[in-house]
């Protein structure tokens, strides 16, 4: 996308933020323009960020959702998986607290001929990144080139991969600059920088997860709603088979919340076992993925006879990883206990997720170092009869100077009762499933 000359971008800027402040619609060709130029450094961060903020408070139009998504795909290079010969289909999550599903879900829908090309990110704040958990993998690499990442997907059929600096480099500009200006929120601006990635990656079908519930970016319900029903509707309009679950992210997912943890409750699952919550949720959206590609399949059997465990522990060794070393693993620094005999009724998944956090498998800032080792272990979840003074949470880390903050923030996040709690499925809604 050649660079639009600044003098030419700078006459129009203010009169666009002052059109999208007061209500108006950006014309298409004013998008296009202003995204070439904010890309070739044509269209000043300030005017960028004045202009988001508009987004925010006034929201886009159909159509300015579309072009906008159009001109972010339009800034960089778009992979064509068509040689591969086979039904591709991704998935992406909003992200969680104790999200390891794809580390599972990517292998296992491998095993039936899908080819499933994940491009992953990295966490801020109380929600993990699915290439910091694989990470802790020893040897394992996350930046490979668009070349490479069609190698691997030839030879195994899925990869776990970081997004190239080809893929969207609109969207890595204007994500950093929304993380700093509090406009990351604004539902056209989150669907435009989620499918404008799993549109270029080029993906034949896309199944969404979009987590629902206190440890969410999404907590309410309607607004869920309405996030999932716009991707599957701009997916659509990009000829990509597009789906998406609404899932319950009230309560941790599984019993691990940080990154080696992650991993190892993953590698559970794939042998078959795991928590069952995990591992329904698992089977749900693999198959909603299988028919999307059009593949009939178990996945369930193949959790169970090992195949997907040997397509994960391909794909590892494909990107240079090595399980034979083990997971790195820390120490228990603390036990949070119940406070009397019952029922828990509540474990709340943003405290949860802000203690692995304090405890340093989190990051507040792109860029900044995460512990392996540190994380959450739920000894009990909601609906689990407990005796008084029995662990609920496990506390696991490298460093004990960070103990009284984890501590802190789980304060009242657990509520024990007499009666057990109805406790929601896995999938609340499903749209275009």
């Amino acid at each position: 996308m050649p660079p639009v000359p600044p003098d030419d971008e700078l006459l129009d800027a203010v009169d666009l933020i002052r059109t999208k402040r007061d209500g108006g619609e950006l014309p298409t060709d004013a998008i296009e323009r202003l995204m070439r130029a904010y890309v070739g450094g044509g269209f000043a961060e300030e005017q960028m960020a004045a202009l988001l903020m508009a987004i925010v408070w006034r929201g886009m139009t159909g159509a300015e959702l579309a072009v906008w998504t159009d001109t972010m795909i339009a800034s960089g290079t778009r992979i064509d998986l068509r040689g591969l010969g086979r039904p591709t289909v991704d998935k992406h999550s909003t992200g969680g607290v104790g999200d390891k599903v794809s580390l599972v879900l990517v292998p296992l829908v491998a095993v039936f001929g899908a080819v499933v090309p994940q491009m992953s990110g990295r966490g801020l704040g109380h929600t993990g990144g699915t290439l910091d958990k694989m990470d802790a993998i020893a040897g394992w690499r996350s930046d490979l080139s668009p070349d490479e990442v069609l190698a691997v997907l030839d030879e195994v059929g899925c990869v776990i991969t970081a997004a190239s600096a080809e893929i969207v480099p609109a969207d890595r500009r204007l994500y950093a600059l929304r993380d700093i200006t509090a406009t990351v929120e604004s539902i056209p601006l989150v669907v435009s920088s989620i499918m404008s990635k799993k549109i270029a990656e080029g993906t034949g079908s896309l199944l969404l997860d979009v987590k629902v519930g206190t440890g969410a970016f999404m907590t309410e319900l309607e607004r869920a709603r309405t996030l999932a029903a716009t991707m599957v509707d701009v997916g659509a309009a990009h000829g990509v088979r597009t789906a998406a679950m609404l899932t319950a992210m009230d309560t941790p997912i599984g019993s691990a919340v940080g990154n080696a943890l992650e991993v190892a409750e993953a590698l559970d699952v794939l042998d078959g076992g795991g928590p069952a919550d995990l591992r329904e949720l698992v089977v749900a959206e693999a198959t909603a993925m299988l028919g999307l590609a059009g593949i009939d399949g178990d996945p369930a059997a193949a959790l169970d006879d090992g195949r997907a465990r040997l397509r994960f522990e391909a794909m590892v060794e494909a990107q240079g990883g090595d399980l034979g070393p083990g997971l790195p693993s820390g120490r228990l620094l603390g036990t949070v206990r119940a406070d009397r005999s019952g029922f828990v009724r509540r474990l709340e998944a943003r405290a949860a997720g802000m203690a692995s956090f304090h405890l340093g498998a989190g990051r507040s800032r792109p860029g900044d170092a995460v512990s392996m080792t540190a994380g959450v272990v739920c000894r009990a979840k909601p609906g689990d009869e407990v005796a008084a003074g029995e662990p609920v949470l496990e506390l696991w880390g490298d460093d004990p100077g960070r103990l009284g903050m984890a501590e802190a923030a789980v304060v009242g996040a657990i509520e024990i009762g007499d009666g057990p709690p109805i406790v929601p499925p896995a999938v609340l809604e499903r749209i275009g499933c």
